[in-house]
């Protein structure tokens, strides 16, 4: 199974301006959450989408990232 992991020393709640990766901008209050994927790990991701396909990636393979990333906003929510 592909994997990821989140830096959680660098897990952030502010304000931000930026490019969204359809190339719209983007400016609100937000956690930064920073992904990170092993080298090892691409050729698995990149096989497994396919952008043009409404239905890629698998939820299987969503829900890995999804799980990272909201676990990495709930522990820093959750910290003082």
């Amino acid at each position: 199974m592909s994997r990821v992991h989140i830096d959680q020393s660098q897990v952030r709640f502010e304000s931000v301006q930026c490019q969204d990766t359809d190339g719209g901008q983007v400016e609100t209050l937000a956690f930064i959450v920073p992904v990170i994927i092993p080298l090892d790990q691409i050729p698995a991701w990149e096989t497994a989408y396919n952008p043009s396909s409404s239905t890629s990636p698998l939820a299987a393979d969503s829900r890995v990232i999804a799980r990272a990333v909201l676990d990495g906003m709930k522990k820093a929510a959750e910290t003082p």
